[in-house]
């Protein structure tokens, strides 16, 4: 308990100024230990009525649960360790005969029925669908994390190196932009050549990896209009314990914790809203 109220801290106190509109995702692997780690922060506007849906398995589909809003999956995980989230990325032509598809949930449908990365892979492939503008971060507790672009009408498969991938809010495999692109994706690499530069007896665990996010974290600012934006929520997700942290709106007292595998085996589907 020290620990996650010490992340929870630092996700207060750790901020710069809004220099995009954007969301920071990454997934790592302890060289020391393997244990897997997979964190996101989804910025976006306040005024969403963002929720956490749980469904548990049944004959055709696997147990999940993901997060977001007006019926939509950000991001999720199932009960085989299969995670999925995703970011907007400048624009770009996707290939012939595929489909920029806004209908259905395409995060629900990956995690009732793949349990690879391999296998989602493969679903977006034969449901032909890309996105204009976005990349889809995939990875799973077997060690295996791919983020799937669209660039200049062609499939990119950007693939885990060593021990981690990360994902902000540009399109790694264009040639035209850099990571100097984005303002938080050398801090998060950073951060991660310090956790693995570490002493072999300082472990990592959440609440390391969630310092790591802290420093990206976008504090809540309000437009021209009144309306208010930042990161509207951080996950945190153990994919070797299986365990799973969301805090939303960087409040300490709306905090949803759950060990996965227990959680779905109760077999009720619930719906948790977060204001």
């Amino acid at each position: 308990m020290k620990k996650l109220k010490f992340l929870i801290l630092l996700l207060f106190i750790c901020s710069f100024s809004l220099k995009t509109f954007a969301c920071s995702i990454l997934y790592y692997i302890d060289s020391k230990t393997g244990k897997i780690y997979f964190v996101n922060n989804e910025d976006y506007w306040y005024d969403v009525k963002t929720f956490i849906q749980i469904i548990p398995s049944s004959k055709y589909e696997l147990g999940r649960m993901w997060f977001g809003w007006e019926n939509f999956g950000q991001g999720g995980v199932n009960e085989k360790g299969l995670v999925i989230d995703g970011a907007v990325t400048p624009i770009q032509k996707i290939p012939n005969g595929y489909s920029d598809s806004k209908k259905g949930n395409i995060t629900d449908k990956i995690l009732a029925k793949c349990s690879t990365v391999d296998e989602a892979v493969q679903y977006l492939e034969d449901e032909k669908i890309a996105l204009k503008n976005g990349h889809i971060f995939l990875g799973d507790k077997k060690g295996k994390a791919v983020i799937v672009e669209w660039v200049n009408g062609v499939k990119q498969l950007v693939e885990i190196k060593n021990n981690r991938l990360v994902a902000t809010n540009f399109n790694l495999s264009d040639k035209s932009q850099t990571e100097t692109t984005c303002w938080r994706y050398p801090i998060l690499q950073k951060g991660l050549d310090e956790l693995d530069a570490r002493n072999a007896k300082d472990s990592v665990d959440l609440k390391a990896v969630g310092n790591l996010m802290a420093k990206v974290v976008q504090m809540p600012q309000t437009d021209s209009k009144g309306k208010v934006f930042g990161t509207l929520y951080t996950t945190f997700i153990d994919l070797t314990e299986m365990k799973f942290i969301l805090i939303y709106k960087l409040d300490n007292s709306k905090i949803q914790k759950f060990d996965i595998l227990n959680e779905l085996q109760t077999g009720k589907s619930r719906k948790i809203k977060l204001e």
